[in-house]
Formats: structure tokens, sequence, C-alpha cells
């Protein structure tokens, strides 16, 4: 069988972790960030973990993650 292509756009985004979950980099801490406050900046810094549903889609452009 031939090799699967990765899509890489969402290779960019996502990664896979050793228990399968999904991890992907917050959005909204690139510009603009005066007005956001310290809280929100600090919690934006976390990975965020896709829910179950976005897992599947998200694996399913990502053959070997």
């Amino acid at each position: 069988m031939p090799k699967q292509k990765t899509r890489r756009s969402a290779a960019k985004r996502y990664s896979v972790t050793g228990s399968g979950k999904v991890k992907y980099k917050q959005q909204g801490l690139r510009h603009i960030l005066t007005k956001k406050s310290a809280k929100r900046k600090r919690k934006l810094r976390k990975n965020g973990i896709l829910s179950p549903a976005e897992t599947q889609r998200a694996k399913r452009l990502l053959p070997y993650g």
C-alpha cells in the first residue's frame, strides 16, 4: 500500500499526545495584547485539548499522528 499523505496545515496546528489526545496552541495571543488582562493572557499560554468529537475529525487529517 502507498504511504498516506498528512494534511500539512493540520500537522502544523495539532500534535497528538501519548494517550491519544490532540493538543493545540490557543488563539488570541498574537496581537492587540494591551486590552487583554494579565490573567487572560496567562491562561492563553497553556495548550488546549480538543474535545472528543473534534479529536476524531483532526485525526483523520493526521494519519500517522
